[in-house]
C-alpha cells in the first residue's frame, strides 16, 4: 500500500511538472505573439508611417525595436513621387513619413505638412556599368564627369537601363542630377535655362541612350538581372545587391560611375507629421533609433552611407573597393532647383526629351469580355488615349510616338494604328467600336505584335507590348510564340482580368522579361503602372 501511494504522489508530481512547463510555454508565447504583434494595442500607442519602397529592407529591424518598446508600428509603402500625391492629399492617416529624398518634401503643396525632418543616411544615384565596358571606355582609370558619360552615349557606345523619371525617385533625380550637370551646374537652375536649345539636344541624345525602363525601383534589379545589359542607373545600395548577385553567379560585375561635378544624392530624410494625437514622443523614440550607433550598422550593412562628414576611410565590407566605391573620397552633391523648375523640366522630358516609344496593345475581345468587361476596358482606354486627363499624371504619349491596337478572340481580329501619340481621335473610335465574342488566342496575337515591332530600331524608340486578357488562352500555342521571340528584346506586359490565367502569363513574362500587372481590382490603374514601363 504504501508502495501504491508513492507511486501515486510521484504520478501526482510530475502531472503538476507537465503543468506548470505547458503553462510556462502558454504564457512565453502569448507575450510573444502580444510583443511582437502588438495585439494589445491602443490608438495612443498606435503610429502609421508612410514608407518609401526603398526603405522597406529595414522594416523588420524597426518593427521589432517598434514593438519591444510598446510602439504597434503600421507601415504603409509607396514609390516617392506617389507619396507626395497621397501627402497632398491628406496627412491624417499618417504620424510619420520616411521619404527616400527631401527634395520631395519640399515638393508638397503644403510645405508645412511634416516637420522634424533628419536625414537617417546617404544612398547616391549613380550609373554601374559592366568593368569590361567601363575599362573600354577608359571609365577605370581616370576621373570621370557627366559630359564623359553623355560623349560616350552619344557617340552609341553605351547604353542603359532606368527606372522611370515621371514615376521614380532614381530616375526623377537622376535626370534633375544630369540636367543640371549639362546647364553647366549654376548656382541657380532657371525656367529660361530649360528652353536653350543645345541643352535640350544634349538631354535627348543622354536619353537616347536608354534601353529599358522601370516603373519602379524594385524592378529596375530582377529586370538588369535577366537582360543583357551594359548598364544601369539607380541606388548604390541596390548596385551593391546588383554585384553581389552577379558574384554569387559567377557573371561579371558592375564599375560604379561617381561623376566629378557632382552625384545626386539622396538623404533619406525621417519627418513628423503633427495631426494633433500627441505621437511626437513615439516619432522621437523611432527617428533616434534610425540614428542609433546600431541602426547605422545594420544599415551600413546593407549598403546606405550612415557616416556623418562625407567619408569613411573604414566601412563594412558591402563598400567594395573592386567595384569603383571610394568612401574616402568626398561625393559632391548636385543641387536640385526649385519646384517650379523641377515641374517644367518633368514636363520637358515628358513632351520633347524622353525617347519615343514604339507600343502595341494586345487587347482580349473573346466572349468572356462581353459586358461590363468590355466596358471597363473601353473607360480605361479613352483615359490613356486621352492627352488631356493622362497630362494631369504626366503619363501622355508624345508627338513622337507610336501607338498601334490589336484585338483578337480565337484569332488576332482588328488593329489600327496612330504614327503620333498626340493624334489618337482615331484610335478612340476604333476603341469605341469594340465588340466582345469567340474564343482566347494570347500566343497568335502576341506574335503579330512582336512582328510589328520589329521594325523600329530599338536605338530610336523603346520597344514594348501591352497585353491584356480575361482568360486562359484556349487557341494558340506558347512554343509558337517562344520561336517567334527568339532573339528580341522586346518586353510584354502583361496585365490580367477577370479569370485571366496568371501561369500562362507569366511564362510569357519570363520569356520576354516583362512583368504582369493585376488589373482585376482596377483595370484603368493596372494601365496607368504598365504605362510607366514604356
Amino acid at each position: 500500500m504504501k508502495n501504491n501511494n508513492t507511486s501515486n504522489n510521484s504520478k501526482i508530481f510530475a502531472g503538476i511538472i507537465i503543468f506548470i512547463v505547458i503553462a510556462s510555454i502558454i504564457y512565453v508565447t502569448i507575450n510573444s505573439l502580444s510583443s511582437t504583434l502588438n495585439i494589445f494595442h491602443s490608438e495612443s500607442n498606435t503610429f502609421r508611417l508612410l514608407s518609401s519602397t526603398s526603405t522597406a529592407i529595414y522594416d523588420e529591424e524597426l518593427m521589432d525595436y517598434a514593438s519591444k518598446n510598446g510602439i504597434y508600428l503600421e507601415i504603409t509603402h509607396q514609390g516617392d513621387l506617389a507619396m507626395v500625391d497621397t501627402l497632398n492629399n491628406g496627412t491624417e492617416k499618417y504620424d510619420g513619413v520616411w521619404i527616400s529624398n527631401s527634395i520631395w518634401l519640399y515638393m508638397l503643396d503644403n510645405s508645412y505638412l511634416v516637420s522634424n525632418s533628419k536625414s537617417i543616411a546617404i544612398d547616391p544615384v549613380i550609373m554601374g556599368i559592366k568593368k569590361s565596358k567601363a575599362e573600354e571606355l577608359g571609365f577605370t582609370s581616370k576621373d570621370v564627369y557627366n559630359k564623359d558619360i553623355l560623349n560616350a552615349i552619344k557617340n552609341n557606345q553605351l547604353d542603359y537601363v532606368m527606372t522611370s523619371v515621371t514615376e521614380t525617385n532614381t530616375g526623377a533625380t537622376a535626370y534633375l542630377g544630369f540636367l543640371n550637370s549639362i546647364a553647366g551646374s549654376p548656382e541657380v537652375l532657371t525656367e529660361e535655362m530649360l528652353e536653350d536649345k543645345t541643352l535640350q539636344e544634349d538631354l535627348k541624345s543622354f536619353f537616347k541612350g536608354v534601353e529599358r525602363v522601370s516603373g519602379n525601383e524594385e524592378y529596375i534589379k530582377e529586370m538588369f538581372l535577366k537582360g543583357e545589359y551594359n548598364a544601369v542607373i539607380t541606388y548604390e545600395s541596390s548596385l551593391i545587391d546588383i554585384n553581389k548577385e552577379l558574384e554569387k553567379n559567377g557573371e561579371e560585375t558592375l564599375y560604379f560611375i561617381y561623376p566629378k561635378d557632382g552625384v545626386a544624392i539622396n538623404d533619406m530624410p525621417f519627418a513628423f507629421i503633427d495631426n494633433g494625437t500627441n505621437k511626437e514622443e513615439i516619432f522621437n523614440k523611432l527617428q533616434n533609433h534610425l540614428r542609433s550607433d546600431e541602426a547605422r550598422e545594420k544599415l551600413e550593412s546593407l549598403g546606405f552611407r550612415t557616416w556623418y562628414g562625407g567619408t569613411n576611410d573604414k566601412p563594412n565590407k558591402v563598400f567594395n573597393k573592386d567595384w569603383g566605391i571610394d568612401t574616402t573620397e568626398y561625393l559632391i552633391p548636385l543641387k536640385y532647383p526649385s519646384k517650379s523648375v523641377m515641374n517644367k523640366a518633368f514636363d520637358l522630358y515628358v513632351t520633347s526629351l524622353r525617347k519615343p516609344t514604339a507600343v502595341v496593345f494586345v487587347l482580349d475581345v473573346s466572349g468572356s469580355m462581353a459586358g461590363n468587361g468590355i466596358e471597363e476596358l473601353q473607360d480605361s482606354l479613352y483615359y490613356l488615349l486621352d492627352y488631356e486627363q493622362t497630362s494631369k499624371d504626366r503619363l501622355q504619349f508624345s508627338e513622337a510616338d507610336q501607338i498601334k491596337i490589336i484585338t483578337f478572340n480565337e484569332k488576332v481580329d482588328q488593329e489600327t494604328k496612330t504614327y503620333s501619340g498626340r493624334n489618337t481621335e482615331e484610335l478612340i473610335d476604333f476603341v469605341r467600336g469594340m465588340q466582345a465574342y469567340g474564343g482566347t488566342n494570347i500566343y497568335d496575337s502576341s506574335i503579330k505584335a512582336l512582328d510589328d515591332l520589329k521594325s523600329f530600331d530599338k536605338n530610336e524608340y523603346t520597344r514594348t507590348v501591352i497585353l491584356m486578357t480575361d482568360g486562359k488562352s484556349n487557341v494558340g500555342e506558347y512554343d509558337s510564340l517562344k520561336k517567334a521571340y527568339k532573339g528580341l528584346d522586346i518586353p510584354i506586359y502583361s496585365i490580367t482580368f477577370g479569370n485571366a490565367d496568371d501561369y500562362q502569363l507569366q511564362a510569357i513574362a519570363d520569356l520576354t522579361n516583362g512583368k504582369v500587372f493585376d488589373g482585376k481590382t482596377g483595370l484603368k490603374e493596372a494601365f496607368q503602372e504598365v504605362r510607366s514601363y514604356s
